[in-house]
């Protein structure tokens, strides 16, 4: 659970990249209010605990169709989450339009598919995708739209500066004295088929280019208010800088208009190496910390536990729309599939209330 009030979350993260998202799609534009919402929902279906919870369930969930935390925000756009019925009285979800849905769908293709483990949809939200997908130009790999290529690289920049940012308030991360050697060696591990054709002289050389911008600190991060200050505007400036560089290439790239499948996004490769230095730095410092990892280690016991005493209790210790979703699956698969839907709902927090609550020894009720 977080404790750090300055360190962001899932909502402050999708909100922050929402703007990055709106911004850059209406200097493009595009359709602003498209990107902003596919933005907004672009984490809904990360499970507790993040990546780490994903690769939990997504080891579980291998007998169900797999796990995918984006996969999981199509399901929970088009079905988990109750605000429309179909004739047969069916939740579908938000009733979302096409174009919408599309530009939530980070990866339109399905598990058979699957490229480092990602894809977008389960074999059983099949229609709905194939629905949202009508009039997609075929392609192979699957295209897509501009929005989604928007909300993707708001997602990349946000995550990139603001990690960094967090790290450097959370004393982890000290801009002035980087051990470049030792993020190199962790970015490669962390991403290796980013960087199968980089060598340790260009990243250095990247990374001398951040340096070189102006409000990069020339002083380690005292928590002062104008140290503060400082930290602040190197995340303006690095997110106008790399939101910039997008926008002048993908205008110099062509007339547009650029909408929907009319054309694509252009991230010059410098610009991505540099997204990619700022990850190697968190992930070094921040994700790779002593403390952290074994604090991971603990929330990947605790939600394969919460897995585990969720499908032997069954319905009674499901919330009652996964209880109804429970009695109306046909099979094992399928039963395990609605427990992975009701652990995904979870925040942090509340996965572990409710695992404290389920390993509670049961008192039994006198007759």
């Amino acid at each position: 659970p977080q404790s750090d009030d300055f360190v962001r979350n899932r909502l402050t993260h999708s909100l922050e990249v929402a703007q990055v998202a709106r911004d850059l799609s209406r200097a493009l534009g595009s359709h602003p209010d498209i990107a902003e919402t596919a933005a907004l929902a672009h984490d809904l279906g990360h499970p507790p605990f993040g990546h780490n919870g994903e690769r939990v369930l997504a080891d579980l969930a291998v007998e169900c169709g797999g796990f995918e935390g984006n996969a999981q925000t199509l399901r929970l756009l088009t079905r988990l989450e109750s605000k429309t019925f179909d004739e047969q009285g069916r939740s579908v979800g938000l009733n979302l339009t096409r174009a919408t849905l599309d530009a939530c769908s980070k990866y339109p293709w399905g598990p058979e598919e699957s490229r480092d483990g990602k894809f977008g949809v389960y074999a059983d939200d099949g229609p709905v995708f194939a629905w949202l997908r009508l009039g997609v130009p075929a392609a192979q790999p699957p295209r897509r739209c501009l929005e989604a290529q928007v909300m993707d690289l708001a997602d990349d920049v946000a995550y990139s500066v603001h990690d960094v940012e967090d790290g450097v308030v959370a004393d982890r991360v000290d801009l002035t004295r980087l051990d470049s050697e030792a993020v190199w060696a962790t970015l490669r591990e962390w991403y290796p088929s980013d960087l199968a054709e980089v060598t340790d002289d260009e990243l250095e050389d990247v990374l001398a280019d951040l340096r070189a911008v102006g409000s990069w600190p020339h002083a380690p991060y005292d928590g002062s208010r104008a140290s503060l200050a400082a930290l602040k505007n190197l995340t303006s400036d690095l997110i106008g800088r790399f939101c910039g560089a997008v926008q002048h290439a993908t205008h110099a790239a062509g007339p547009g208009p650029f909408v929907r499948y009319e054309a694509d996004l252009v991230v010059p490769r410098r610009t991505g190496l540099e997204m990619l230095v700022l990850k190697g730095v968190a992930a070094h410092y921040v994700m790779q910390a002593e403390d952290r990892l074994a604090v991971m280690a603990r929330q990947r016991g605790l939600l394969g536990e919460l897995v585990a005493l969720l499908a032997h209790r069954g319905p009674d210790a499901l919330d009652r729309a996964f209880a109804d979703d429970w009695h109306g699956a046909t099979d094992d698969a399928g039963r395990l599939r609605v427990v992975v839907d009701q652990v995904a709902s979870l925040t942090d927090a509340s996965a572990v209330s409710r695992w404290e609550a389920l390993r509670a020894p049961r008192v039994a009720s006198r007759a």
